[in-house]
């Protein structure tokens, strides 16, 4: 029977990437405490230490970005249904 794969929290992530990227142990002696492997631990710390500097800067950037994408779709929608209407109205007329 097949083991289930094991999945980790961001925040448990977090953590053992900063255990080494302070560089007090070694990713073996890491892996050893952890039980995870010193590859995963290898690729959290650079993932870590690549994606570090813009958790800062995007905070901001991303609300607005969220915000100019849900107004987009609302104006795309009113467009819609605008020209809905403005058909429904026509068809109306030539019934009456």
């Amino acid at each position: 029977m097949s083991q289930k794969r094991k999945q980790y929290s961001g925040q448990y992530k977090f953590k053992v990437a900063l255990a080494a990227a302070r560089g007090d142990k070694t990713l073996s002696e890491l892996a050893s405490e952890t039980g995870v492997h010193p590859t995963q631990i290898g690729q959290w710390k650079k993932h870590l230490l690549e994606e570090g500097s813009s958790l800062f800067a995007q905070k901001g950037g991303q609300a607005q970005q969220s915000v100019e994408g849900v107004q987009t779709q609302l104006y795309e929608q009113i467009g819609r249904l605008k020209m809905e209407l403005e058909w429904l109205k026509k068809k109306a007329a030539h019934c009456s």
